[in-house]
């Protein structure tokens, strides 16, 4: 008898979310045709993507790179955000986030706990296999995005620094004033969080607080850090347009990147970006002050194919304590 964990019931507009979880559909091209990565799941006799459910103060994209690993053996880098979905279960209302993400021809290994079986498969099979039928939303935006060519992309992040000492409580140099404790925090927050997205490069104002900011995370994975003074406060304010060309820059290029800057930069930054969107996406970003939070990142998913364009964004905001 098949479990019913996952058929759907009718979903209150008004009902709280009581079940967070994450996955990603892998997608892969053979023979010039996209193929899909489905999971059979022997504990509910059903087939799906790869997901699961948060564990403690993990965040929505750490969880969706390490169920996919746990389940399939596949490390993955997180591509374009999928719509979320959600559905009623014993426990309540579960939501569950997606996102694509390319893969190698590696062939995945189920861990045999959860996972009995797996299959790579067209859409079209895939939408006659899946048992949720609310797990056809995200496979139907991928398919688009395939057949738009806007799929193949790669992440330009955009920091804001993590949480710094009160400018009225430090009297000494601008560029010397530090994190806050909260902002060491979120710093080791991003940390974990910028994994899923793997930045090879990050380009940061040569200030104290950002430097702090981005720090755990170039330890930890060795990326190349290049400070660019038009990325500080102060050269901002003397030539924006040269702020603006660093990110103009940025976007010729086709390796996963991350900006740490500061709150009186962001219009600049995002202003830039938004010359590089539709209208329609360009509507999305944040265009009133304080632009993201302390610590927060908007990341731009850049057309692998049409350097430049950027094709879709999704921002992750820092906990606060």
């Amino acid at each position: 008898m098949r479990n019913t964990e996952n058929l759907e019931e009718t979903v209150d507009d008004d009902a709280a979310v009581s079940i967070y979880a994450a996955g990603a559909l892998c997608w892969r091209i053979k023979k010039r045709k996209l193929e899909l990565l489905l999971i059979h799941r022997q504990r509910y006799d059903d087939w799906s993507w790869p997901k699961g459910k948060l564990d403690a103060g993990e965040t929505l994209a750490e969880c969706a790179v390490r169920e996919v690993h746990e389940e399939v053996g596949l490390p993955i880098t997180l591509g374009i955000p999928l719509p979320s979905i959600q559905y009623v279960v014993k426990a309540g209302l579960k939501e569950v986030h997606y996102w694509a993400c390319a893969t190698d021809d590696m062939p995945p290994i189920p861990d045999g706990k959860e996972v009995d079986s797996v299959i790579w498969c067209s859409p079209n099979k895939a939408r006659g296999l899946l048992s949720n039928p609310s797990d056809l939303e995200p496979l139907e935006a991928l398919a688009a995005a395939f057949e738009g060519g806007t799929l193949a992309t790669w992440p330009l992040l955009v920091i804001r620094h993590a949480k710094a000492k009160p400018r009225s409580a430090w009297t000494r140099a601008e560029g010397e004033r530090p994190l806050a404790a909260t902002g060491k925090r979120q710093a080791l927050y991003l940390q974990r969080l910028l994994m899923s997205w793997h930045p090879e490069r990050i380009h940061t104002s040569g200030w104290m607080r950002c430097i702090a900011t981005i720090s755990p995370y170039a330890q930890a994975t060795k990326a190349k850090v290049k400070v660019v003074p038009w990325l500080t406060e102060s050269d901002h304010k003397r030539h924006p347009i040269k702020t603006a060309a660093v990110i103009d820059r940025l976007l010729s290029k086709t390796s996963a990147t991350a900006v740490c800057t500061h709150r009186p930069v962001l219009p600049t930054v995002i202003g830039a970006l938004a010359t590089h969107m539709s209208p329609v996406l360009a509507s999305s970003l944040p265009m009133i002050d304080p632009y993201l939070s302390p610590g927060e990142v908007l990341i731009a998913h850049v057309s692998a194919t049409e350097p430049g364009r950027i094709v879709a964004v999704e921002q992750h905001k820092p906990y606060e304590d």
